[in-house]
């Protein structure tokens, strides 16, 4: 298997470190805006191994990424992009005729008379609107493939298949107790993704209404997190698991909480209320004379990129899936879940725990496609995969999994 990977930033250079303890693919070319970055990812992983080349490339540019994967005689794009470059990432991979992973999926728009009762543009919408083009092809785009979505959709279906022989609900929760020496607000997470889940109308999945909207933070709930996380009170949030499960996994209720905070969602409001999460560029003077810029792309560049904070952060983070339903005519409620401590992954890889735990599973599902575990066309998400396989390897990567009953 030949890789091109997009995107060499805190996800993407965790993936080229993970990538090269594993013998299943032949070469993998970094490729980034910033041509430094992409050569600082291949560098750091020494010269032993070759498999590894530095490119630079713009991921809006469809006509550079198809001209980079024929030149790399690659057979898969991984996307480790932020969501605003998912679609002509996508477009690119088609027209080259190769695979294609992403960790988000293609962006949503808010209905536009009652953005809080009514779905408008999902998530993922543009993408399988090309489902049949992907089937024609013969070839696969595995969506959501990331931690949350991803491991979290793995789960929902191991569930279905072992667990469960009826659903009555599917809830992802995450949460972590990680913590930022020196820092009052340092996300650990790309903060314009977070923006993005966070401040968009939650969607919520019922059998009998199908996908709706609801309030940002609506539904608070106080989860209790394994491996001495402990209780974190989360909150509805936008994000891709709610509409991917139900396309495969039959359940009669499926949401996504995340523990937030009081305090990070107090921030979020904020920004909201001074219109700093705008996409919308606006102008400002500058040295140079007047400059358009994004406010959210403003509040990205003064914070800290959350891929340098590991020397400073300490503490777990915890993704997980919670089901509910009955097996053998009995109730029965687990929590699936996987726990990454920070000092773990930098020690181990360098990496800070978030970043790490979104890179292994792309990773893994490569390995699953390169050797045949995983296979399919058109456009699928990690549900519409057999579970058990990539339960297992992610195992052999290092990092177990567990289950805890209700």
């Amino acid at each position: 298997m030949r890789v091109l990977l997009v995107g060499a930033g805190g996800v993407g250079t965790a993936i080229t470190r993970i990538a090269s303890r594993r013998p299943f693919f032949d070469h993998m070319v970094v490729a980034d805006y910033d041509s430094a970055r992409a050569e600082a990812a291949v560098a750091a992983l020494g010269e032993a191994d070759s498999r590894f080349t530095a490119r630079q490339v713009d991921a809006s540019d469809e006509a550079a990424v198809r001209s980079l994967l024929a030149e790399g005689q690659c057979d898969v794009l991984l996307n480790a992009t932020d969501p605003r470059f998912v679609m002509p990432l996508f477009e690119a991979a088609l027209a080259a005729g190769v695979h294609y992973v992403d960790m988000a999926m293609s962006l949503s728009h808010p209905h536009p008379e009652r953005p809080f009762e009514l779905c408008g543009v999902k998530l993922g919408d543009a993408q399988f609107e090309r489902a049949e083009q992907w089937r024609k092809a013969g070839r696969l785009a595995l969506i959501g493939m990331g931690v949350e979505p991803g491991l979290s959709d793995v789960f929902a279906r191991y569930a279905a298949d072992e667990l469960f022989d009826e659903i009555e609900e599917i809830g992802i929760r995450d949460g972590a107790n990680l913590a930022v020496a020196g820092y009052d607000f340092a996300p650990s997470f790309s903060i314009w993704t977070t923006i993005e889940e966070c401040l968009n109308p939650p969607v919520v999945y019922e059998a009998e209404r199908g996908w709706f909207t609801t309030a940002p933070f609506s539904e608070p709930e106080v989860f209790d997190f394994p491996e001495g996380i402990g209780p974190v009170e989360c909150v509805n949030v936008e994000h891709e698991e709610v509409l991917l499960v139900p396309r495969w996994v039959a359940a009669k209720r499926v949401t996504f909480k995340y523990g937030l905070g009081d305090d990070f969602i107090d921030k979020l409001k904020t920004l909201h209320a001074l219109g700093l999460d705008s996409t919308e560029p606006v102008v400002v003077s500058s040295d140079l004379g007047p400059t358009a810029v994004s406010p959210r792309d403003v509040v990205a560049a003064v914070l800290p990129n959350p891929a340098d904070l590991g020397e400073l952060m300490h503490g777990k983070t915890c993704a997980g899936t919670w089901v509910k339903g009955a097996k053998d005519g009995r109730p029965r409620e687990v929590y699936l879940y996987h726990v990454v401590d920070n000092q773990w992954s930098m020690s181990e890889y360098g990496s800070q725990a978030v970043v790490w735990q979104t890179a292994v599973n792309p990773v893994v599902a490569l390995e699953l496609i390169a050797t045949g575990a995983w296979s399919g066309s058109g456009v699928l998400g990690p549900e519409a995969m057999p579970a058990q396989p990539f339960l297992n390897l992610l195992t052999e990567y290092g990092s177990a999994w567990d289950l805890r009953e209700q």
